[in-house]
């Protein structure tokens, strides 16, 4: 009798046995597939934008329900736009071409403070669009380095007519260019070839970075980000400090951070676009006063991609200089030798 119920313990322990080791390798396995990735980088930098595009690329975008969640967001932003272009003429000294557009001004911030749901209505949309085709509105707009305002704001409020429609849906790439200071820590999971990738966005602001170092355990990559059009620009929170200087102090600190000594790290210099755009006639000087190059594209990326780079000459960090950033270096996974191996072939490697 005791050798059958010292049998039957027996049996139950050896399946409690398997059944744990079971589960310890399916734990095993299911963190082998998981990457961990933490966007860093100063304000405006484009972290967001990244997160964002995860989701449209790899998660079948958002559903009609949560682009009609950002319907508030887009009219506040281009709102927000263009009573920030109004202020910068004041600031700049510079009059309305039609004096009547004076008025229009007055209206729009009278309305704008009523709205409490930030709603572009139809009598809003009509002013405003008067207001963004004045000349003089425009050559503050074309000076708005000298202010801050949102990189969207040509885009939304070019679209007016689109977005102020009553039946109006933002689309993806609405979404995606919306502007929401991140605060705090927002997570995107989405899952390529087989790994489950969770995405940790953290606000740039200085404010916010105290909070960075709750992300920083089991980190498989850092993606830092660096905006290249932010060289003639100041930070929102400190109007003293140019947003291109406090990128590489930023990135620096990361890169000598003992969290980090066997962390991945990808550089991505981003807004590429805008960068393009603004360097013939805005000069990289600004930011960087010994350049002696040539103000286009190729001379100065190619300069500040120096000036991020020069004492990191180490294996553990890639340098990724593209527009559609995040199609390249989640094509091959995170795997260290097929990244770096992508990254020779594509030319985006610095040896």
């Amino acid at each position: 009798m005791g050798c059958a119920v010292s049998s039957a313990a027996d049996k139950e322990a050896v399946e409690r046995s398997k059944k744990i080791d079971k589960d310890l390798r399916a734990d095993g396995e299911r963190q082998a597939r998981e990457v961990k990735l933490l966007l860093l980088g100063a304000g405006e930098s484009g972290k967001s934008t990244i997160a964002k595009q995860m989701k449209i690329i790899h998660e079948d975008g958002y559903s009609k329900e949560e682009c009609l969640q950002y319907r508030p967001v887009v009219h506040s932003n281009t709102i927000q736009s263009l009573m920030a272009i109004i202020k910068g003429m004041g600031q700049l000294k510079i009059d309305f071409a039609d004096p009547a557009r004076k008025e229009d001004s007055r209206q729009l911030f009278t309305i704008a403070g009523a709205s409490q749901d930030g709603e572009l209505n139809p009598e809003m949309a009509a002013i405003m669009k008067r207001l963004w085709h004045d000349r003089g509105l425009q050559v503050c707009f074309s000076r708005s380095r000298e202010y801050l305002l949102n990189d969207s704001a040509a885009y939304y409020l070019n679209a007016l007519d689109r977005i102020s429609q009553p039946n109006y849906i933002p689309s993806q790439q609405d979404v995606l260019r919306t502007r929401v200071k991140t605060t705090g820590i927002v997570e995107t999971h989405f899952t390529f070839k087989g790994l489950h990738f969770k995405m940790f966005d953290v606000g740039g602001q200085r404010s916010e970075r105290k909070k960075w170092i709750h992300c920083f355990e089991g980190v498989t990559a850092i993606i830092f980000c660096v905006a290249l059009s932010g060289y003639d620009l100041v930070l929102a929170e400190d109007e003293e400090m140019n947003r291109m200087t406090e990128s590489i102090r930023l990135f620096d600190s990361i890169c000598n951070n003992k969290w980090f000594v066997e962390t991945s790290i990808i550089l991505f210099l981003n807004k590429k676009d805008l960068f393009e755009e603004k360097i013939t006639k805005s000069p990289l000087t600004i930011c960087f006063p010994e350049y002696t190059g040539n103000n286009t594209y190729e001379d100065a990326a190619a300069y500040i991609k120096m000036k991020c780079y020069h004492k990191k000459q180490f294996e553990r960090l890639w340098l990724v200089l593209v527009l559609y950033i995040v199609l390249l270096v989640l094509r091959n996974g995170f795997e260290k030798s097929k990244l770096k191996e992508f990254l020779v072939q594509k030319e985006f490697f610095s040896s």
